[in-house]
């Protein structure tokens, strides 16, 4: 700081780049004695320990500066704290007392689809076998009430249904008619008009349930859950300068070859809040801009990104040093969303970041390098950071500590316009001077001047 100040007097013109290109360095080193640096502590002076040498006064004075001076920095005690996202994606949240129950079944397609795959396996085996067994026990009764079955060796009487003999084959006839197999043994005759109505029911209904069964499997097969799991996110986010000004980062990846189409990123900060009329919000959303304004939040990404939220004045974190940071309890759900590129569906992966895997002071290590004709991507250090030199300070006091340097170096150092305006009105005193001796001395002056005289 002291180093500052002398350059600052100075007032050199040829130090303006210089300081200028070195303000963010300048501006760490400024800061590293008042607001501490990440990684580092403060430089303090070694404290004289109280001896026989000093008066009592003096000597019950520092025991009282001592008692009332802070002591080593504690680490805060990490608290519990539930998740609303999993890692992974899943939202820990589940409905309770639910009256409603029948507007499951107003959506009963969503319902089944919804459901675990030995749940639908179950329902759909169970649809079909059913059926079958409905349709069948109707066949059986038409041969039971018209008699069929009691003229069985009667090559006179015309049944219903040939070759029906009981139960057993009027399932089959069943399963024949409603998958349309037709093997020819047993037939229905034009002498039975309740059989041909119920041929065609069973046609009919048999076709609807097809439709709907096979619809559910294939929208149940074909959704882009598990595409999710290969889009990741680093285990860690980070908090660091960029471009001189703090940022909360975390990188996203897709572990396929073929991509998400139109993907776009959100984060929402969860965080539980009372109102000024004293209302509690539990789980309050707040939205944390990554690049809304300015396209940002679009991504390209064939190879992994580190998106970053800004820490500005609308940021919920414009005031949180590192301590206070490390005090709160929040949670930080991102969202990844973005169309398959082999099927068109949309797809979202989430996860999320407690207080306890944000790190303070951290960037994230490279993964991008350049091979003989491609680029090569390694995912053993997608998760890994580093630390680097980064304020403790809040975002607001960083911003606070620029401005009040920035105003120091305006009012400080000379421009160079005023540098010149000065030298030339030394150049011109000078010269006057220097005119006023020679005449003085009896020189004669020039005869331009004697022409003008």
């Amino acid at each position: 700081m002291l180093l500052l100040r002398l350059l600052l007097r100075s007032g050199s013109p040829s130090l303006l780049p210089a300081l200028n290109s070195r303000l963010p360095s300048l501006l760490l080193l400024a800061l590293d004695g008042t607001l501490g640096i990440a990684g580092r502590e403060p430089l303090q002076a070694p404290r004289r320990r109280p001896g026989r040498d000093l008066p009592a006064a003096a000597t019950a004075m520092a025991q009282e500066n001592a008692a009332f001076s802070p002591g080593p920095e504690e680490q805060p005690r990490r608290r519990g704290r539930q998740r609303y996202v999993e890692k992974d994606g899943r939202c820990n949240v589940q409905q309770g007392n639910v009256r409603e129950t029948y507007r499951y079944l107003t959506d009963l397609f969503t319902t089944l689809v919804d459901l675990q795959w030995r749940l639908s396996l179950l329902f759909f085996v169970l649809a079909y076998a059913l059926t079958w067994l409905f349709f069948g026990a109707i066949w059986w009764l038409i041969a039971y009430g018209r008699g069929d079955l009691e003229h069985l060796e009667d090559t006179a009487w015309t049944p219903c249904v040939n070759n029906l003999n009981g139960f057993v084959a009027a399932f089959l006839f069943s399963i024949e008619t409603e998958t349309t197999i037709g093997y020819g043994h047993r037939v229905i005759t034009d002498q039975c008009p309740e059989g041909i109505v119920l041929l065609l029911l069973q046609a009919i209904l048999g076709s609807m349930v097809n439709a709907f069964m096979v619809g559910c499997m294939f929208v149940k097969i074909s959704q882009p859950n598990k595409r999710a799991a290969t889009l990741v996110f680093s285990s860690h986010a980070v908090v660091s300068l960029r471009d001189g000004r703090l940022c909360l980062m975390f990188r996203v990846g897709d572990l396929r070859s073929s991509h998400i189409v139109e993907a776009s990123i959100r984060a929402k900060l969860i965080r539980s809040r009372q109102t000024l009329e004293g209302e509690f919000i539990p789980l309050h959303q707040t939205d944390l801009s990554v690049g809304f304004d300015t396209g940002d939040d679009r991504l390209f990404l064939v190879s992994p990104l580190v998106i970053s939220h800004e820490i500005d004045a609308a940021s919920p974190f414009w005031e949180a040093s590192r301590r206070a940071l490390e005090r709160d309890d929040f949670e930080i759900v991102v969202i990844l969303e973005g169309m398959v590129e082999a099927t068109g569906m949309t797809c979202q992966a989430r996860s999320s970041y407690l207080v306890d895997e944000v790190l303070w002071g951290h960037r994230f290590t490279s993964v991008l390098t350049l091979e003989d004709g491609f680029y090569e991507v390694d995912y053993a250090s997608f998760h890994q950071t580093f630390e680097v030199p980064t304020p403790s300070c809040s975002a607001r006091e960083l911003a606070e500590a620029a401005a009040r340097l920035d105003a120091h170096l305006y009012w400080s150092i000379p421009s160079r316009l005023d540098e010149k305006v000065e030298e030339e009105g030394l150049g011109e005193g000078a010269g006057e001077e220097a005119g006023a001796d020679k005449e003085q001395n009896g020189c004669l002056p020039p005869p331009e001047s004697e022409s003008k005289v």
